[in-house]
């Protein structure tokens, strides 16, 4: 296959096995070369090869497709979770051990199909926000690579973004598989504590771990989710639930208190948070503002209660006996634990005050969701850097409640015109609603705007604008391409432009944008017709969105109109 796509999707790769147009092997070859080209960016502990993919894809060989809903299919694992037969660091190469099985989950996945392809940096211990603890090196931003990825589990959220994978494990405790997907564009699904084994995961606090998953769509997310969850004799902290189905919460809850922004892009995360509020508006669900209060309470509890005294329980041995390998914050942060003010009699008055939370959260929550911004904002790495405690805790300041509060979560992109700084929201829910984040994440999604360029008959006031807004679109501003195209004349009935990207030599068109909502897409796709077809249109802001093109051979009996720079009807 000479093309691959920048983002691996499991549809995708499905498809292309399906079509006989790649093989498990030729995959493994392109995200070896991938991870080669970005090695500067610090995302593996345990780089991608072939030695370590062949062995899984030969095990493939003599079975079908169809039998195995992942067959063939790449994905990283957070190097705090067992793959047998790897070391597993946590990002700390002296703590490092060989792996003699896989975690339960990573087993589960294997057994379905899919193809470990190698094991991911994180911030050392899965303690930190930021993706820059590791003594592996700071993990760079898949869209721009001077600003944190977001951690714990940032190597398993870049990998996904840069191509790497196809979906990724991390871990969640306080937002590790939330931050990094909304910071690289992604999405990361939380389920509900117990909900995934646990089993074979380095603990940070083991109560409050979760396996996550991050994929570039929520049908990745899903497939994942229905191949890993179940119930675990062996893992302590397994629950037995349902498998979630999507349906719509009947209310949405957000904040009236509490929201805020931060760091040196606060405006604009401030206003994309505005936009998917008045999105949130037009799902025809109702919305309720509540006291955001007792979630900032109990993410409080995280940190600067006695729950920082279960890392130390389950690490501290280690890192008093290894301090020289402890990377500087991380080192600060799980000797806090061993405070003696962490006392019994404060933990117990921790978890009586946080069941009042919980039982609070469930009167909240029933049949509901909540929605807030995934972070408040993001930092370069250098900042983090300058100023580690108060940068990382600001990062969590919507996510460390979750787990407390016995919630499931999902992490969802919103498109950006500032492609290089995404921003996310996350759904929360009850544990046993996880239906509900899904269906409302579904919806969301479904009513995304997205940008649709035309030059031709779609144009305002032309004859197939209704064609448009009969779907909901509603137009934006006429503009200009970037000057790359050429603009024919096409000999069709009616006359109609054909805009072909030709990059040297060509010039700015004039193009109408339309805001359609991305459900609609698939119906309005139903109008196009050979030999226009859609694709990637450049504007001259350099901004990217979808727009009609033009296939080539039918500019050859066609009139150049390239220099007149827009098409005009006549009669």
């Amino acid at each position: 296959m000479n093309y691959f796509p920048l983002k691996l999707t499991i549809t995708w790769i499905k498809e292309s096995y399906k079509n006989e147009e790649l093989t498990p092997l030729a995959l493994a070859e392109e995200i070896v070369k991938r991870a080669e080209a970005n090695k500067e960016k610090n995302i593996w502990i345990v780089p991608p090869s072939l030695a370590m993919m062949k062995g899984y894809i030969e095990v493939l060989e003599d079975k079908k497709q169809s039998d195995y809903p992942l067959w063939g299919i790449p994905f990283a694992i957070k190097d705090n979770i067992d793959l047998a037969g790897v070391q597993t660091t946590a990002a700390c190469e002296s703590y490092g051990y060989l792996s003699k099985e896989s975690a339960t989950v990573v087993q589960k996945l294997i057994d379905a199909g899919a193809i470990p392809v190698g094991k991911t940096n994180l911030d050392q211990f899965a303690t930190g926000l930021v993706g820059t603890r590791s003594p592996y090196g700071e993990v760079h931003n898949a869209l721009n690579p001077e600003l944190i990825s977001g951690g714990s589990s940032s190597g398993s959220a870049v990998a996904v973004a840069l191509g790497m994978a196809a979906f990724s494990l991390g871990t969640d405790t306080a937002g590790s598989g939330r931050v990094p997907a909304a910071l690289n564009g992604l999405v990361g699904y939380k389920p509900s504590l117990g909900a995934w084994s646990t089993k074979g995961v380095v603990p940070a606090c083991a109560s409050l771990d979760c396996i996550n998953v991050f994929a570039n769509s929520l049908e990745d997310a899903e497939l994942v989710n229905g191949v890993a969850r179940g119930f675990d004799e062996a893992c302590a902290w397994s629950r037995v639930y349902d498998m979630p189905f999507k349906q719509l919460p009947k209310k949405i809850c957000l904040a009236k208190n509490g929201v805020s922004f931060y760091g040196p892009f606060k405006a604009v995360y401030e206003k994309k948070w505005e936009e998917a509020v008045s999105r949130i508006k037009d799902l025809g669900i109702t919305v309720e503002y509540i006291d955001y209060t007792i979630f900032q309470k109990a993410a409080s509890i995280l940190y600067d209660g006695p729950w920082v005294a279960e890392r130390w329980k389950d690490l501290g041995e280690f890192v008093d006996s290894h301090l020289e390998a402890i990377f500087p914050v991380t080192k600060t942060i799980l000797k806090s634990g061993s405070k003696p003010e962490h006392t019994a009699e404060s933990l117990f008055s921790a978890i009586h005050e946080l069941q009042d939370y919980r039982m609070k959260t469930k009167r909240l929550l029933k049949d509901a969701v909540l929605i807030m911004p995934t972070a408040g904002g993001t930092f370069t790495r250098e900042e983090v850097r300058n100023n580690p405690i108060k940068t990382n805790s600001q990062m969590g300041l919507y996510t460390n409640h979750c787990n407390l509060l016995d919630l499931c979560a999902i992490s969802i992109p919103t498109k950006m015109k500032e492609t290089n700084l995404p921003f996310g929201i996350t759904i929360f829910g009850l544990a046993d609603s996880e239906g509900l984040i899904l269906g409302a994440a579904k919806t969301f999604l479904e009513a995304e705007p997205m940008k649709v360029a035309v030059c031709g008959l779609h144009k305002k006031g032309y004859p197939l604008e209704s064609q448009l807004v009969e779907l909901g679109a509603h137009y934006l501003e006429s503009t200009q391409t970037a000057a790359f195209y050429k603009l024919y004349s096409l000999d069709t009935r009616p006359i109609k432009p054909g805009m072909c990207h030709v990059g040297e030599g060509g010039k700015a068109i004039e193009v109408d944008l339309y805001e359609l909502p991305i459900a609609k897409f698939g119906a309005f796709m139903q109008n196009v017709s050979e030999p226009l077809a859609m694709g990637t249109i450049t504007l001259k802001d350099n901004e990217k969105v979808v727009g009609f093109l033009c296939e080539d051979y039918a500019t050859r009996t066609a009139k150049d109109i390239t220099q007149e720079g827009k098409f005009i009807l006549t009669k």
